[in-house]
């Protein structure tokens, strides 16, 4: 006689109202034990729901995107005639080899097996713990495969409880546990931490609990003393049927059980994979992290704002910055050098004081992305010596750090988001209707940058004059605060050194900065034949937060055009 089984929602953690995103199976199919039969996801992890037995499914109750909680009826199982009667048939044979082990075949010695079993419950727990070792596999963790191992908490000889946790896995989607199968004593584990895993791979093995035994030779006993022929009795506990005890035990625990990260939600900051994938890179705990979503779920807007919180609260004070601009990365090691030799120790400079903190935020904080480029400035610099009397008749110096100045200043002219800052909220762009320039100068204290207002409304003799007055005040340390503040656009010129490129660092709350390398005379096809030509190197580092690379690769560009042919700066 066939039998049915519902098939509910097993421990899911604590959650309620879990969308079903997916229905593997359709009434009236044949299904295998723990076959998956619907999927499952919350903010936290999928999980898929497997059948407790094998057989036909008569009814299935939910479809895609229907919300269910633990307990809720999901559908109906018809058993399947062979895992109904797999109990019987299975003890059929374990009582003949007692018989022949006896040395009798008839009925009455087949009734003094069944006497004997009732007066030796050891014999028989013994001989049914030797058959109960069971490999522990690697159950259905859906679409993936070679899944690290980051935590095992169990060891070898250790007594575990039936879904007690066993070790930890984490793809880049969810951490989840591996449960044991049954209560009993572990006899091997075969994997550590590091190790990767699949479906289906071996973990383990284990000694199933004598008392599931026991309990089992009771109810053989309880049966062998009922009217029922000996024949029909069920085996002591070698055979056991899931499917048929389904009804008295209910639907089984899934394979991996569906709780927050694999852990006590109660333990761990609610999140999801994706919001915890992003903390870890920037380095966040999430235990200091405030939700706002449901249940105290954390979402990305609210990890985004606990570091912009960080950054703001960190830059507050004077002085050194938190390590880390005040992210959660470790300190920087304490070395005693003299340990290892003679050493001298010289305090910092004030400007190196000042400075340092505020590169290390702006370093921290800005994602800067660095844009290379080329200029020909063979006839800028042609024109530059020329203009060279022009210049000292007017008690200047012409560098070719003006013309990049008047070359930046038609840039912001035209690609006007580089001369923008974002708000205090990072919410808005502030748009700025006057270009001011900062110059990085080299002083024997350190770098300084003075700000040549007003750009675009100076001649290149203008620049140059005001340019060579403010260098002189840096070198001499007599800039005042307001010659150094309100830059919308800096430049750091190495020309004079050497080098060929670089990432120069953006000067917070700019957007962008220009770095400058030394000119080298380069073979340049122009379409016939090489000729020497005069290359600028150019590097320009900007805030990928307001600039994309198209537009610093079209502003490097109109850069490259403007220095490449003066006169374009007059149009």
């Amino acid at each position: 006689m066939s039998k049915r089984t519902e098939i509910r929602v097993p421990d899911i953690g604590d959650f309620e109202k879990v969308p079903v995103i997916e229905v593997l199976v359709a009434e009236g199919d044949t299904i295998e034990v723990e076959q998956s039969l619907v999927t499952l996801e919350s903010d936290k992890a999928t999980m898929e729901v497997p059948a407790p037995a094998s057989g036909t499914l008569v009814t299935l109750t939910v479809q895609e995107g229907d919300e269910v909680s633990e307990g809720d009826v999901i559908g109906e199982l018809e058993l399947a005639d062979d895992a109904a009667a797999s109990g019987d048939e299975a003890g059929d044979g374990p009582a003949a080899e007692d018989d022949s082990s006896a040395g009798s075949a008839d009925s009455g010695a087949a009734a003094d097996v069944g006497a004997a079993s009732g007066e030796s419950p050891d014999e028989t727990s013994d001989s049914s713990s030797d058959d109960s070792g069971i490999d522990i596999r690697v159950p259905d963790i859906g679409d993936f495969d070679k899944i690290p191992v980051i935590e095992v908490l169990v060891s070898e000889g250790d007594a575990v409880e039936a879904e007690q946790s066993l070790l930890t896995l984490e793809s880049d989607k969810a951490t989840m546990d591996i449960p044991a199968p049954q209560a009993g004593r572990l006899v091997k584990l075969s994997v550590q931490v590091g190790d990767e895993v699949s479906e289906g791979d071996l973990i383990g093995r284990m000694k199933v609990a004598a008392s599931t035994d026991g309990e089992s030779a009771s109810a053989a006993e309880s049966s062998s003393s009922s009217d029922a022929p000996v024949s029909s009795a069920p085996p002591p506990a070698s055979a056991p049927a899931p499917a048929a005890s389904s009804d008295d035990a209910g639907p089984s625990a899934p394979p991996v059980p569906f709780a927050e990260m694999g852990r006590d939600p109660s333990s761990l900051p609610h999140a999801s994979p994706a919001v915890r994938k992003l903390a870890r890179e920037l380095g966040v705990d999430l235990a200091g992290v405030k939700g706002s979503g449901a249940h105290g779920r954390i979402t990305e807007s609210d990890l985004k704002q606990h570091v912009k919180s960080a950054m703001q609260d960190g830059t507050g004070s004077a002085g050194a910055a938190a390590p880390g601009g005040g992210l959660a990365v470790a300190d920087p090691p304490k070395v005693d050098f003299s340990k290892f030799g003679e050493v001298e120790e010289e305090p910092l400079s004030r400007i190196q004081k000042i400075s340092g903190p505020n590169l290390h935020r702006n370093w921290v904080t800005i994602p800067h992305v660095t844009q290379f480029d080329e200029a020909d400035i063979t006839e800028m610099d042609a024109f530059r010596k020329a203009s060279k009397a022009d210049a000292e008749a007017a008690g200047t110096k012409m560098t070719p750090l003006v013309f990049l100045i008047k070359a930046v200043v038609a840039g912001l002219r035209k690609y006007p988001k580089f001369n923008t800052s974002l708000s205090s909220d990072g919410d808005s762009l502030v748009w700025k209707k006057y270009v001011h320039v900062g110059v990085a100068v080299d002083t024997p204290s350190g770098l300084m940058v003075p700000v040549i207002r007003d750009a675009d409304r100076k001649t290149l003799l203008e620049l140059a004059h005001e340019l060579t007055e403010l260098s002189g005040k840096a070198r001499d340390g007599k800039l005042s605060r307001e010659e150094m503040s309100g830059g919308c656009f800096s430049i750091s010129s190495l020309g004079g050194i050497g080098g060929t490129a670089f990432t120069p660092i953006i000067n917070a709350p700019e957007v962008a900065i220009l770095g400058v390398s030394k000119a080298e005379t380069k073979p340049v096809w122009n379409g016939e034949a090489f000729e020497p030509r005069l290359m600028l190197p150019l590097s320009l580092s900007y805030d990928h937060r307001v600039i994309d690379g198209a537009d610093a690769a079209r502003f490097t560009q109109y850069l490259a055009h403007v220095l490449g042919d003066i006169r374009r700066m007059m149009l």
